[in-house]
């Protein structure tokens, strides 16, 4: 499967649908919120970029089905109740003016961060202070407890409370925010965070949405997916695009600690007498870098 990269054309049917929106003729959804991780380290080559993680989604899924993705997915209502007692790092108060939301919001997506990180690779952003990260969380009791968050039969809170951990949100930065384009019937308010791959944990084929995953230089996958090797949604074709642009790990960790993000919403914008989706200016810089038709 093979979806179009930015400058993506729409067709006719797609720019009426998008015009009633605009109209008012038609409603939104209401998006969901969500939380999705890039999860670094360092490349294998001078040219292919920090190594991301990424995930081939099903392709029974109901959304983004047969895509590469990043680790990530939407609140658990319990994200926002996880107490100070079980957070170390900047506060929720920070995060908050960082990603440009409420206080309670702000709580939510961090912990969704960390929670969905670990359900979908295994590797948990925690540690038994705020100065150490847990560094294997490989074995047969995590494994149960990773499945039990998956299922929503334990909470985050719970799991930190009684293996006497805190959060490290000192191990994430913020990275862009995205809403779904009005017009599409299935909607994510997604925050983006990056993160290292912490010293002594292992990522692993663990989670039940994925048919594969994979390592991949940012530059690698850029180049893949336009050779149509490998399928991803725009604004994950966009990031690793980004990432691939500023240079190592290290600079990539760098840049995010100086944002405050701002939410993007797609819309129909007519260029060359066509329709395309809008970009941000320093992403459709950087695709009229590559030079493609």
């Amino acid at each position: 499967m093979r979806i179009p990269i930015p400058p993506v054309r729409l067709g006719d049917d797609i720019v009426a649908l998008a015009g009633e929106y605009a109209q008012g003729v038609r409603t939104p959804v209401e998006p969901r919120d969500a939380a999705t991780v890039l999860l670094l380290r360092p490349g294998s080559g001078a040219d292919s970029g920090p190594e991301v993680y990424l995930l081939r989604r099903q392709l029974t899924m109901g959304f983004a089905a047969g895509m590469a993705v990043f680790p990530g997915g939407g609140v658990d209502v319990r994200d926002a109740e996880l107490p100070d007692s079980c957070w170390a790092g900047p506060s929720a108060g920070e995060w908050a003016r960082r990603l440009g939301v409420d206080e309670s919001r702000a709580r939510a997506l961090v912990a969704a961060a960390v929670r969905e990180t670990f359900e979908e690779c295994g590797v948990l952003l925690a540690g038994p202070s705020g100065d150490a990260v847990v560094d294997d969380v490989s074995g047969p009791e995590w494994e149960a407890d990773r499945v039990a968050l998956e299922s929503r039969s334990l909470s985050l809170t719970e799991l930190l409370t009684r293996r006497g951990l805190v959060l490290r949100t000192d191990l994430l930065a913020p990275w862009a925010a995205w809403t779904t384009p009005v017009f599409e019937p299935k909607r994510f308010a997604t925050w983006f965070f990056v993160a290292r791959l912490p010293e002594g944990q292992v990522t692993r084929d663990v989670s039940s949405e994925s048919s594969s995953v994979l390592w991949l230089g940012t530059a690698d996958a850029v180049a893949q997916v336009e050779a149509g090797e490998l399928a991803m949604m725009p604004p994950t074709y966009l990031n690793c695009l980004e990432v691939s642009s500023i240079g190592s790990e290290d600079e990539v960790l760098a840049a995010a600690e100086e944002r405050e993000l701002t939410m993007f919403t797609p819309t129909v914008a007519e260029v060359d007498g066509g329709h395309t989706l809008s970009m941000m200016p320093l992403h459709a810089s950087l695709v009229a870098g590559r030079g493609r038709p």
